[in-house]
């Protein structure tokens, strides 16, 4: 009896090995393909050119814009504003202080910007200025100057009926009709202030923009002044956030303008892949219940990348290593790859790109840069050989993991960088663009750049925006850039879901939904716009940076002529007067009434106006 139980159970045994081995085998399979995600090596959209030349942004054309200026600190500030639009909108133009006006013949520029407090030092060249826009000059008024009588004697000019005997705190933006992409819901001003003065218009005049509230105050409008235009900026604000907003004002000053733009949204994520953070987060087990690790994997991971199918997005990855702050070699390899690999081969499978941002987080600078008492836990680099070191086992390390790709882009960490950390850069790594950011910091030591080629051929590709709060101010920069450049720029990193001054207490779901709602926003006003990886950015940057553009413009048609013109380029018009109709050599799309976007498919294009 014993011996026959003994033999049921042996079968018993038999019966359970059959279903539970291959079980077993089954949940180790899954499990190994969830940690090695296959990727496949993919061509990008656009690469830059194997040389990326630096040229100057004075073209040698004469000046089609003469900007007034005075050396005070509205004064200044407008003009560095209006050389960088104009420089940016490739559009020649030249400047005067505005008591030396007198020494100038007008007629040999379409357009006039002013850049002054007191319009008195203009003197009789003012009523000259005056007479030239009524014989079909464009006048811009760049922002709100002192009212003085110099200034009232040509303010029936500019359509104003009356001003007020105070400046208006302008608490929002509103826009009064059709006139930038984005422009469909009302914007807040952080921190306003009285920039604006206070004026009643007359019927003649077309506002674009106001602010906010019960009696609203103009804020951007335009008014015919015999064969001419006049613009008037009331605004206020003379700030690099605001640029697309004096794009747009000035593409308003002639019957066309035309100005290249970049065509380009990209999404960076900092600080991924990297050693994921271990143990728990308040806000984490309060709302999911799980630790980091599982967080960063089954929710928050899976949440961007399905925004990213919905979309198109394709992020570029920035790596760390790893998080010590050593500064000095050897420098260890990190062992740890199974994160690396699995998150790192699904952003590649899905399109993206995979960058650099260090060996650790320690900014490329060397001993006797001032942090200003903001990152006393960063420590300071003792020579470039080290720098160059660590970033040779980074690129190693990435290597290993990820060996079909090419690792060109580079965001320096906390967005400091030294000249000796780019030059270890160049040494070490085959970096071909460096995107830190574009809004400067008030403490001054954040690298801030331009959309350019620098001096060194490396392709500058700031971000503009950043995170998952997104702020009135970030939304406001993001509207302005989409209308300037034509760009979208973000970034974010996974830890800000776990840190209070970056939105982590308010939840993911919250912080989630203001990125949705952001992408949504972006995807609403420019549907057509490119996703485009970091290196493929760096590219169109190239592109957009080479084009010099010259304009011909004749009844019932636009020439374009593209000096620098390499397979492609996106010309961004509106139009004033007219419809367009034809365009040989290019293809157009409508983006708003009278705004259109250009493809340019060869370097001459002509545009009929009907």
């Amino acid at each position: 009896m014993k011996k026959r139980d003994k033999k049921k159970s042996g079968l018993r045994f038999i019966r359970m090995q059959t279903v539970i081995v291959p079980f077993l085998l089954l949940t180790a399979a899954l499990c190994f393909m969830q940690w090695n995600v296959p990727y496949k090596s993919r061509e990008f959209l656009l690469e830059p050119d194997a040389e990326a030349v630096w040229t100057d942004d004075a073209a040698e054309q004469e000046p089609e814009c003469m900007i007034f200026w005075q050396d005070d600190v509205n004064g200044t500030a407008g003009r560095e504003l209006m050389e960088a639009v104009l420089g940016q909108m490739k559009i020649p133009y030249d400047t005067c202080e505005g008591k030396e006006a007198g020494d100038l013949d007008l007629d040999q520029f379409r357009t006039i910007v002013i850049s002054m407090t007191n319009y008195a030092l203009l003197d009789d060249t003012l009523l000259d200025i005056i007479n030239w826009t009524s014989a079909g000059g464009g006048l811009m008024i760049l922002y709100p100057p002192e009212v003085n009588g110099s200034f009232q004697s040509i303010a029936k000019y500019l359509g104003i009926e009356h001003i007020g005997n105070s400046y208006a705190l302008v608490g929002g933006l509103h826009f009064a009709q059709e006139f930038m992409l984005g422009g469909d819901h009302d914007y807040e001003i952080t921190d306003p202030y009285e920039s604006s003065m206070t004026v009643a218009l007359d019927r003649e005049c077309e506002v674009y923009l106001e602010s906010t509230g019960e009696y609203p105050v103009p804020l951007i409008w335009e008014r015919s002044l015999g064969e001419g235009e006049a613009v008037v900026c009331n605004l206020g604000f003379l700030e690099k956030a605001y640029r697309g907003f004096y794009s747009s004002s000035y593409s308003l000053l002639r019957d066309v303008c035309a100005y290249p733009v970049i065509n380009a949204s990209t999404f960076y994520i900092d600080d991924f892949p990297s050693p994921v953070p271990q143990g728990e987060s308040e806000y984490i087990q309060r709302d999911y219940g799980m630790n980091i690790s599982d967080f960063y994997t089954n929710i928050w991971w899976r949440d961007i990348y399905n925004l990213a199918e919905e979309y198109g997005i394709r992020y570029t990855g920035l790596v760390i290593e790893q998080y010590s702050d050593q500064v000095s070699g050897p420098f260890e390899r990190n062992s740890d790859t199974q994160r690396f690999r699995y998150f790192g081969n699904m952003l590649l499978d899905q399109g993206g790109e995979i960058g650099l941002h260090g060996y650790n987080h320690m900014p490329l600078c060397m001993t006797g840069f001032n942090y200003q008492g903001e990152y006393d836990g960063y420590r300071l680099w003792r020579n470039r050989e080290d720098m160059e070191e660590a970033l040779t086992e980074l690129k190693g390390f990435c290597e290993e993991l990820f060996p079909e790709e090419n690792f060109r882009v580079y965001v320096p960490p906390s967005n400091i960088l030294s000249p000796e950390g780019r030059e270890a850069l160049k040494e070490a790594t085959d970096i071909r663009t460096i995107a830190s950011v574009y809004l400067p910091e008030m403490l001054g030591i954040s690298y801030d750049q331009e959309f350019e080629v620098a001096e060194d051929g490396i392709i500058e590709t700031p971000r503009v925006i950043s995170g998952y709060i997104l702020d009135e101010y970030m939304q406001l920069a993001a509207l302005s850039e989409l209308n300037f450049h034509y760009v979208n720029s973000h970034f974010q990193h996974p830890d800000d879901t776990l840190d209070e001054d970056r939105g982590a207490e308010m939840g993911w779901e919250e912080m989630y939904g203001r990125l949705c709602d952001y992408t949504e926003w972006l995807y609403t006003a420019a549907p057509g716009i490119r996703n485009l990886t970091g290196t493929e950015l760096a590219a169109a940057v190239q592109i957009y940076d080479d084009v010099r553009v010259t304009r011909e413009y004749s009844e019932g048609s636009l020439k374009l002529t593209l000096d620098g013109y390499r397979g492609e380029a996106w010309i961004m018009l509106r139009f004033n007067e007219g419809i367009p109709g034809r365009a040989e050599g290019g293809s157009l799309e409508k983006l708003r009434e009278g705004l259109y976007l250009l493809e340019a498919q060869e370097s001459t294009v002509t545009i009929s106006i009907e």
